[in-house]
């Protein structure tokens, strides 16, 4: 696992640093676009208004994913806290587990003189700072779909014509996605003792675990292969590659969630992304019924 991508000096420019999980996710976005043009001008249509509603989508996907994840991962209250009462904030990659006023806490991190505990420094903008890691991609598409579908709509592109045209970019983005998350040690499993468990650094928590990252890319990758050579080829209606995708993605992620270590929104033994991937599921299944149903007789 390596946060950083690429590394490297420039003249004049210093150093440049590309981020293992964003310039991944963005490399995502980029070909879930080229792929989504590339259909619409094989159509013979206008590519350069689906180029328009991919970057209106990349960016409500990242506000959504941002606002998921402060309200669900757990940490509004140090956000809170970042703010008012740094203080209370615990430093996880500390370097030292108490330190001494004036002594090294690791990055610029303060030692409270009172509790010989390291804290981080007063930042109010911190749930803003999305490029430091915290998204959540059910947010994203929760947010991104529905104003997709309503600059489809205002565009008269067809609605459920571009959902199919878009839904298997968005598999094959996630699979790059979840493969910058594991480069950047994000969104790991739970501990285990198989073979091929993920074994992190002496000072992470925890040791051993499942690469969930690796799975779900997998799982995606796969998902865009069904989407793409399978169920797009042989459909009846505009819309049923994206119900598919409300399905497949929605019963991979339920289904990894068993192995993720993920406790945000833990009610009645599942997870926030398992109760949010229930409903997605049912309108899958719904919206497949209601594209196939029979036409109104005359």
């Amino acid at each position: 696992m390596n946060p950083l991508l690429l590394d490297f000096t420039l003249p004049l420019l210093g150093r440049v640093e590309f981020p293992a999980y964003m310039t991944l996710l963005l490399v995502g976005f980029a070909l879930a676009i080229w792929l989504s043009r590339r259909g619409e001008d094989r159509a013979g249509k206008d590519g350069d208004r689906i180029v328009d509603l991919g970057l209106l989508m990349l960016a409500c996907g990242m506000l959504g994913s941002r606002l998921l994840s402060v309200l669900a991962d757990g940490k509004l209250d140090d956000f809170i806290n970042l703010c008012l009462e740094p203080t209370l904030v615990e430093a996880p990659d500390r370097w030292v587990d108490r330190c001494v006023p004036g002594g090294l806490c690791g990055w610029d991190y303060l030692c409270n003189p009172e509790n010989g505990r390291c804290y981080p420094p007063r930042d109010c903008l911190a749930p803003l700072k999305f490029w430091e890691g915290g998204l959540a991609y059910y947010g994203g598409f929760l947010l991104a779909a529905p104003v997709g579908f309503w600059y489809a709509r205002r565009q008269k592109l067809g609605v459920w014509r571009v959902s199919d045209l878009t839904a298997p970019g968005i598999a094959l983005g996630l699979f790059f996605g979840r493969i910058g998350c594991f480069l950047n040690g994000c969104c790991h499993g739970a501990q285990c003792d198989l073979p091929w468990a993920v074994t992190f650094p002496q000072r992470s928590i925890p040791h051993n675990v499942h690469p969930a990252q690796l799975y779900e890319a997998l799982g995606s990758l796969a998902l865009f292969v069904l989407l793409y050579f399978v169920v797009r080829p042989r459909k009846r209606r505009h819309g049923e590659v994206f119900a598919w995708l409300l399905v497949g993605y929605g019963v991979l992620r339920f289904v990894l969630e068993f192995v993720r270590a993920d406790p945000r929104g833990s009610l009645f033994g599942l997870s926030t992304s398992q109760w949010i991937g229930i409903p997605l599921i049912t309108a899958g299944f719904v919206l497949l019924r209601w594209l196939r149903r029979p036409p109104v007789a005359a």
